[in-house]
């Protein structure tokens, strides 16, 4: 039997993105609601990161889908920072071990505006494949649609409602009442035959400003010395436990800002394994939560934006 390469998943950094990722047919993805609001929780945790825009989502008991602007990322960055977090925390909870996901995760590309629309009206319309649900999908907490027609607070603050809307009306008053509308026009089978979900084409952009991740890995470095009032040369010493935040934060700023991989830190920092960078990684991650960092990669765009 030959195997077959994978195909090259197309991206670009100034994409929107069709996300779907699915679990092993054993597996139910959620087994419950807490389960749903840890992966909403791992979603925004990513985005304090990588600042990507969730323009619609939903989540259902063996899928997810959600459409994300990569806003300058790594699409394959982004989703594997949130599907591996959440395999930990699900595996953890319900005492097992192995893979969840069903291979990797699929993603196409936004390729225009009629595609755009079509899609935010398909990922809105799946709570109607649940009974309870089947005639007022607006209801289901775990989908984005009561967001958009104001029917409840963004308990997250994932979403970007203006963008997207503003395709459906120019005021928010007829932008909501056009598409509750079309939701309850067309169902999914009907707006599958508006897009081509199986057509990767270009990324659609329609004006939308994209952040340019070409900082420097100097001015990271500058930035959480004077921030964390340490000496700056001291962030290139090696075992300083005192040290360990600082170091984790700028390996953070680093995979953010700069798209570096692993043996680019190693580079820049000069005393660090590939094994170390990726146990700092892990440590700066777990560091957002702390009211400290929560928005240091927005804090320092503000300072090193030209």
């Amino acid at each position: 039997m030959i195997n077959m390469p994978r195909k090259a998943r197309q991206k670009t950094e100034n994409a929107i993105f069709h996300i779907m990722a699915r679990s092993i047919s054993e597996v139910d993805l959620f087994k419950d609601d807490e389960d749903k609001n840890s992966y909403l929780y791992f979603v925004k945790k990513y985005q304090k990161l990588y600042l990507f825009k969730v323009y619609a989502y939903c989540l259902m008991d063996n899928h997810v889908h959600i459409m994300i602007d990569a806003n300058g990322s790594d699409i394959s960055k982004v989703m594997h920072g949130i599907n591996s977090s959440y395999v930990r925390y699900f595996n953890k909870k319900h005492k097992r071990h192995g893979h969840l996901f069903q291979d990797r995760f699929k993603s196409k590309m936004v390729s225009d505006e009629r595609y755009l629309r079509a899609l935010s009206l398909y990922i809105h319309n799946n709570p109607t494949d649940i009974q309870d649900y089947k005639d007022n999908p607006e209801k289901y907490y775990f989908s984005s649609l009561g967001v958009y027609l104001g029917l409840r607070k963004d308990a997250f603050e994932l979403i970007k409602c203006r963008f997207l809307m503003s395709f459906f009306g120019d005021t928010q008053k007829k932008a909501r009442k056009n598409y509750i509308k079309l939701i309850f026009k067309y169902n999914n089978k009907k707006i599958e035959e508006e897009i081509d979900f199986e057509n990767e084409e270009t990324e659609y952009r329609s004006g939308r400003t994209t952040l340019i991740r070409n900082f420097r890995a100097e001015d990271i470095i500058e930035f959480i010395a004077q921030k964390l009032n340490i000496v700056e040369v001291k962030l290139y010493m090696k075992n300083r436990r005192e040290l360990v935040e600082a170091k984790a934060i700028i390996v953070l700023l680093m995979r953010s800002l700069c798209n570096y991989k692993c043996t680019d830190i190693c580079s820049v920092l000069g005393n660090l394994s590939q094994v170390r960078v990726s146990e700092l990684s892990s440590i700066g991650i777990r560091l957002m939560d702390n009211k400290k960092y929560k928005d240091i990669v927005k804090e320092f765009i503000e300072c090193y934006s030209i």
